[in-house]
């Protein structure tokens, strides 16, 4: 492993397991037995390291919608997408623990995110549209009702982990637990042929 990927690696360690305010370059560099000089030549400033976990965590979770919207679409997929992001959320869990901290500190993450977010509500509409094609998933009953659905799972997406760290004494069902909070949220928009399917899902599981 490259000496900049290894500090990406420890960096992401360090910051999951003792909080973004409890980890320095210093803090880094020792971990690593390196001269904070060393770290330094690669990643000028903390900041840097995380934009750059940050940039990863936003490609894998780009290659999650990718492939969701190659394959063809149906309920299945929901839950298997939805467990991929859970997985990338607690593999980078630090960025969510610490998220208002991150996006106050760094406008250019917060620039980026706010950007991002546009393309994750266009890329959900279009698979609302590809549920709908396939009588899955009813039509809208008033303007803007699925923009807020897809606003109230972001919402969840991006802050459950905070929640969990608060309310949970056991997080060894974390990864389940909030990958069927997260399926549920579709069910009262399904149709009748989408909730049965739904539910055999729920049932397999």
């Amino acid at each position: 492993m490259k000496t900049k990927d290894r500090i990406l690696h420890t960096s992401l360690g360090l910051f999951n397991e003792r909080g973004l305010s409890q980890v320095t370059l210093r803090t880094i560099a020792k971990e690593m037995g390196i001269s904070q000089g060393n770290l330094n030549y690669h990643f000028k400033k903390r900041q840097d390291i995380i934009k750059a976990l940050y940039l990863q965590l936003v490609e894998r979770m780009d290659n999650i919608f990718r492939d969701l919207l190659a394959m063809e679409m149906g309920l299945p997929l929901i839950f298997q997408s939805n467990a991929a992001m859970i997985g990338a959320f607690l593999d980078f869990k630090f960025f969510m623990l610490d998220f208002v901290q991150i996006m106050r500190e760094n406008q250019e993450i917060h620039q980026h995110y706010l950007q991002l977010q546009e393309i994750r509500r266009q890329q959900f509409g279009s698979i609302v549209v590809l549920l709908q094609q396939q009588g899955l998933v009813r039509a809208e009953e008033f303007e803007g009702e699925f923009s807020n659905l897809q606003k109230r799972m972001s919402i969840v997406g991006d802050f459950w982990i905070s929640s969990s760290e608060v309310l949970d004494t056991d997080h060894s069902n974390q990864a389940v637990q909030y990958k069927n909070i997260l399926s549920e949220f579709i069910y009262p928009y399904l149709t009748p042929k989408g909730k049965k399917e739904f539910l055999s899902i729920k049932a397999s599981q």
